[in-house]
C-alpha cells in the first residue's frame, strides 16, 4: 500500500511539473525575431505576368541562401511569416498562415507553397484594408517577436476603403513597421499616378526603419524583392534611409486615388 501511495504521489507530481513547464517550451516556441506579413497586391491592374513575377520572385527569396543565412544570425534564429493576398477593401485572402521558419528545409517548403498556389486577380485597391488585415493578422498570431513588420507590394494608389494614412499611422503607433514595393512597370494609365514610390514613402510606409524598393524595370522585379525580404530579415534599411520621412513635407496628395476613381465615375 505504501509503495502504491508512492507511485501515484510521484506520478502526480510529474504530471504538475508538465503542466508548469507546458507554457515556458510554448513561449518559446513562439518567440521569433521577426514577425512579417508578406502583403501582396492582386488587383486587376497588375496583369498575369507581373504577377507571376511577383509571385516567383517572393518563393525565389526564401529560397536564397542569404536570407536562409540572415535568419540564422538573428538573436533567436528563427522568423515566422504569413503570406497574404489583397485587392479591395472586402478582398483580403491569407495564402500561407503563419508559419515559423528557422532552417532550410521549412524555408524551401515555404517556398514551394507560394510557387504552386494558383494565380487570382480582383477588383480595386485598398491599401489601407490590406494594412488593417495585416495588423489583425500580427495581433491575433500569438507569436512574440522582437520586430513587427508587414510588406506591402501594389502597383497604384489606395482608391478603396478609409484614407491609407490612417492605417498606417494606427500600425506604427502598434510598434509596427510598414515596408513597401511599389510597381511601376508601365506608364501610368487613367487610374495610376506617375510617381508612386514618392506615394508609397510620404502615404504608405511608416515606422522604425521604414523604406522602399521601387520596381521600374521587368527584369529587376526578382532581385528587387529578394533584396527587400533580405532587409526586412535582417533589419537592414537601405543606403538612402527613410527614417526621417515623417518629418518631411509630404509631396504626395495621399488621397489621389481615391480622387481618381470619384472622377472616373462623374464623367
Amino acid at each position: 500500500m505504501v509503495r502504491s501511495g508512492c507511485s501515484a504521489f510521484a506520478a502526480g507530481f510529474l504530471l504538475l511539473l508538465s503542466f508548469l513547464a507546458s507554457p515556458t517550451q510554448a513561449q518559446a516556441e513562439t518567440e521569433v525575431d521577426l514577425a512579417l506579413v508578406v502583403a501582396v497586391d492582386i488587383s486587376f491592374s497588375m496583369d498575369t505576368e507581373e504577377q507571376a513575377l511577383q509571385r516567383e520572385g517572393f518563393a525565389q527569396a526564401f529560397r536564397s541562401q542569404l536570407v536562409h543565412d540572415a535568419i540564422r544570425g538573428g538573436m533567436l534564429g528563427r522568423i515566422a511569416v504569413t503570406y497574404m493576398e489583397w485587392a479591395g477593401s472586402a478582398d483580403q485572402k491569407v495564402i500561407i498562415p503563419w508559419t515559423v521558419l528557422d532552417n532550410s528545409e521549412s524555408l524551401m517548403a515555404f517556398a514551394d507553397k507560394i510557387a504552386s498556389t494558383p494565380l487570382r486577380r480582383a477588383q480595386r485597391t485598398s491599401i489601407s484594408s490590406a494594412i488593417d488585415y495585416s495588423v489583425k493578422l500580427q495581433d491575433e498570431s500569438g507569436i512574440e517577436a522582437t520586430r513587427r513588420v508587414i510588406d506591402v507590394s501594389g502597383d497604384g494608389p489606395n482608391n478603396q476603403g478609409r484614407m491609407v494614412v490612417q492605417a498606417r499611422d494606427e500600425a506604427v503607433a502598434k510598434g509596427i513597421t510598414i515596408n513597401g514595393l511599389p510597381i511601376m512597370l508601365r506608364k501610368p494609365g487613367y487610374l495610376d499616378i506617375p510617381e508612386l514610390d514618392v506615394y508609397y514613402k510620404d502615404c504608405v510606409i511608416g515606422g522604425q526603419g521604414a523604406f522602399t524598393v521601387p520596381v521600374r524595370e521587368r527584369d529587376q522585379f526578382i532581385e528587387a524583392i529578394k533584396t527587400k525580404i533580405l532587409l526586412e530579415v535582417a533589419g537592414l534599411t537601405p543606403s538612402e534611409t527613410l527614417i526621417k520621412r515623417i518629418q518631411d513635407t509630404p509631396r504626395s496628395n495621399c488621397l489621389s486615388g481615391e480622387m481618381q476613381w470619384r472622377d472616373r465615375w462623374n464623367n
